[in-house]
């Protein structure tokens, strides 16, 4: 299985490839295609494993080609440590993208 396997939007494509990411981890390749379909999901897996990834690349899918100029999706932590991790994960794939991200 590859990225591409998952229909993605070619500038988040862009973002994979600009990250040098090829093949989806185990998280990935089980949790995208079910986000992707609207699915509430829950997993658990260790550091590492692009868990980040898993949760960003279906939303920012999802948030493509929509109005902007509003909270379109909240992405909740329990540290500011992992907000802004997250955060920095999201604009690194979203580079070639219209979609940006704020943490707060």
């Amino acid at each position: 299985m590859n990225f591409e396997s998952f229909q993605l939007d070619h500038r988040i494509e862009s973002g994979i490839e600009a990250l040098g990411y090829t093949e989806p981890t185990s998280i990935q390749s089980q949790s995208i295609p079910s986000i992707l379909q609207g699915h509430d999901l829950m997993g658990m897996a260790q550091t590492g494993t692009g868990k980040t990834a898993a949760f960003v690349l279906p939303i920012l899918h999802r948030l493509m080609g929509k109005p902007r100029g509003a909270t379109r999706a909240l992405i909740l932590t329990p540290t500011r440590e992992l907000a802004a991790q997250i955060q920095a994960h999201l604009e690194q794939l979203a580079v070639h993208s219209p979609v940006t991200g704020a943490s707060v």
